[in-house]
């Protein structure tokens, strides 16, 4: 693509100009494809996963480009190589979930290493003095709602009073209770699931 392309495709983004992502699409999915390829291997199962999830971070971010700082290829490659890397990233910690769940050997789901679930237990400490448990513990923490995880992590280990939760969120501690006591529905149902395998081993995947 020349330069003189390049510019008014670069100024159709910034108007928000459809046609101008759809031009990029069609000259740049091929080669995106064969760039994110070459870094996570061409046959890897995971290789249309990683080059959609390049396009729509490239679409969200459109108006964004500024062809003073590189072309539109290299802008799409600085895109690829990132979800390359969460692809990466995902990958290891879907690994040390099975490694965690395969050393527990069902243990994870004893009433005393999750008693902070049915709020017997005012902290997940003890939950995180074992390195397999902490894993699932973090590891479903990170799939919760931003609501259900910030709340979870706030009480329990951060050590936040319900009363203390009521005064930062302006509401009141019984509002603060039954948004608790649905956050830990949720993680129980995902902390279950990892611990154990039953259905989908993929961190990240259907509960």
């Amino acid at each position: 693509m020349d330069p003189q392309q390049e510019q008014e495709l670069a100024h159709g983004l910034g108007a928000g100009n459809p046609d101008a992502w759809r031009s990029i699409y069609d000259a740049y999915a091929q080669p995106v494809w064969q760039f994110v390829g070459r870094l996570i291997g061409g046959t890897s199962a995971d290789l249309a996963d990683v080059v959609q999830e390049t396009f729509l971070a490239a679409a969200r971010s459109a108006k964004t480009y500024d062809p003073a700082r590189g072309s539109l290829w290299f802008w799409l490659c600085g895109i690829a190589r990132r979800h390359v890397a969460l692809h990466f990233r995902k990958q290891d910690q879907q690994r040390r979930v099975i490694e965690a769940r395969t050393r527990l050997a069902g243990q994870a789901r004893n009433g005393t290493a999750t008693g902070w679930l049915e709020d017997r237990q005012t902290t997940a400490s003890g939950a995180l003095e074992s390195v397999e448990l902490a894993v699932l513990v973090r590891a479903a923490l990170t799939e919760l709602s931003e609501e259900h995880g910030a709340i979870l992590t706030a009480r329990y280990l951060d050590d936040c009073s319900v009363e203390q939760l009521a005064d930062a969120e302006r509401c009141s501690s019984t509002a603060i209770r039954s948004r608790l006591a649905r956050a830990r529905q949720a993680f129980r149902e995902r902390f279950m699931h990892l611990s154990s395998g039953s259905a989908d081993d993929r961190v990240g995947g259907p509960s």
